[in-house]
């Protein structure tokens, strides 16, 4: 069966819209410029202030030399006995059990940092895997400062770049410990994670 004048006709009109479009209303609200404000100050300062807004606890270590005192520091403080870590390069020096059920805080790296929400990036591609940094009763990140970037979109495209081609099959956006006012509305933290999350941000 050919084709009908009357469709045609409409095929004709259908070519010339696509053909020529109409413009975008709102032409900066293609995602192509950014939504938000520059950094005020160093990501570093950023994160710091969101981070502990968010009831985290954050330290800034001007060596891995210094971030290994101040996190056996810390351990010995809160007399906390077990300590997992399967991180390759922190193992040796925290990790004291193999059992994550029933240790009393866990180490981590972590992909980036987002200064601008005070948010922790992890994926299943690290070391630590997808339950590490969310089963133990306590989160300690260890993350440098290149790791620093200011927008999520900023993580994002550094991870498409990363594993081009092989994106994590996980991505997770830890921003403080984990809380939930599903309840009559009463903020309680600890209930689908850490009770506690610390940053040890080492400069690099």
């Amino acid at each position: 069966m050919g084709v009908t004048p009357a469709k045609e006709n409409i095929l004709k009109k259908i070519r010339q819209a696509l053909s020529n479009p109409a413009p975008l209303p709102f032409p900066q609200s293609e995602g192509n410029n950014p939504v938000f404000p520059p950094a005020p100050d160093d990501l570093e300062v950023v994160f710091a202030e969101e981070f502990v807004n968010l009831q985290g606890k954050f330290a800034f270590c001007t060596s891995e030399a210094d971030m290994i005192a101040q996190v056996q520091q810390l351990i010995a403080e809160k007399q906390w006995n077990k300590i997992y870590c399967s991180e390759d390069k922190w193992n040796a020096v925290f990790s004291n059990t193999i059992n994550l059920p029933g240790c009393d805080a866990s180490i981590t790296g972590c992909e980036y940092l987002v200064a601008r929400t005070g948010t922790i990036v992890m994926s299943a591609a690290q070391q630590s895997g997808r339950t590490v940094s969310v089963y133990a009763p306590v989160h300690i990140c260890i993350a440098y400062t290149h790791q620093l970037v200011y927008d999520i979109k900023d993580a994002l495209q550094l991870l498409k770049e990363k594993y081009a081609g092989n994106i994590p099959s996980q991505i997770t956006f830890a921003s403080g410990p984990s809380r939930t006012a599903d309840i009559e509305k009463t903020l309680v933290t600890g209930v689908h994670g850490p009770k506690e999350v610390y940053c040890f941000l080492v400069e690099a």
